[in-house]
């Protein structure tokens, strides 16, 4: 398994935790549900509520604005949304955090035809670094990843004009799609999607489009055992099933927003992923 690592982002979702009125017993649990070990998570735990409290009295604490976000208009009441050239199934939808999961998003020879079209171009995946606006590989995501430009084949593009006519959001506003591929014992811890204010390496990221407000996340195939996309902050597993889709959007830059999020442990076959995030202006 891979190293497990006390990040930003948990600290930020420890403390939202906290100050949400969650007792300890009940965050460590939640912790260890998503795959945390108990000896780590209580030193998280332990060191970042200190920090905290150490550095609480008389902090400000600026308060980001609500964002639009995408996929407003979808709800379980409405089973089916058209999507462009398909219907596409809502499976079930959350509130808070605003999750929604589809199917028959795509198609098994798409599938079939992204995988083909990336497996070439796999190299060890990258995290954006926040704190210097740069990417570097992180223990944290063990996969291998590529990314495709903006309708560079036309299976890319057919996919970006479905996402953009379903969840109701500027095609231009969409990043290139992400191809991953996590193999047997590989995994991405949790961690939010957003780019966070406080860093300084975050002001350079938004000049390419703003703040992330949304990500979606299609499943290209269905691995033997493991491989869940999963929300710790809500209890929520969602099983990595060909052709379907989780997509999970968020307001603000803020663990507020509960869409702490990972993708557990792989433990048998493998697992492809189509990710796409998208950014409140023209991404560029």
């Amino acid at each position: 398994m891979a190293a497990q690592l006390i990040t930003t982002e948990l600290k930020n979702w420890i403390v939202a935790q906290a100050t949400a009125g969650h007792p300890p017993d009940i965050v460590l649990d939640a912790m260890k549900a998503s795959g945390w070990d108990e000896d780590i998570a209580l030193d998280a735990l332990e060191t970042t509520m200190r920090d905290h409290l150490a550095g609480a009295a008389g902090a400000s604490v600026a308060i980001e604005p609500v964002r639009p976000v995408p996929g407003g208009h979808i709800a379980a009441g409405t089973p089916f949304v058209r999507a462009a050239d398909r219907e596409v199934k809502v499976v079930m939808a959350l509130t808070l955090p605003r999750v929604v999961v589809f199917a028959d998003l795509i198609g098994e020879d798409e599938c079939a035809e992204l995988i083909a079209l990336a497996r070439t171009r796999l190299a060890r995946s990258e995290t954006v670094e926040t704190a210097t606006g740069t990417n570097a590989v992180n223990p944290a995501r063990t996969s291998d990843g590529m990314f495709f430009q903006p309708a560079e084949f036309p299976v890319c593009a057919r996919l970006e004009q479905r996402i953009a006519a379903l969840l109701d959001w500027p095609l231009e506003n969409g990043e290139g799609l992400q191809i991953l591929r996590y193999g047997p014992g590989t995994q991405y811890q949790p961690h939010y999607d957003y780019f966070d204010p406080t860093e300084a390496g975050t002001a350079s990221i938004l000049k390419r489009g703003g703040q992330r407000v949304a990500s979606i996340v299609c499943y290209l195939n269905t691995p033997e055992a493991g491989g869940a996309t999963v929300f710790p902050d809500a209890g929520l597993e969602v099983a990595p099933v060909r052709g379907n889709a989780v997509f999970f959007s968020y307001d603000r830059p803020h663990p507020a927003t509960r869409t702490l999020h990972g993708g557990a442990e792989v433990s048998a076959g493998e697992k492809w992923v189509a990710t796409k995030w998208m950014r409140e202006g023209r991404f560029e």
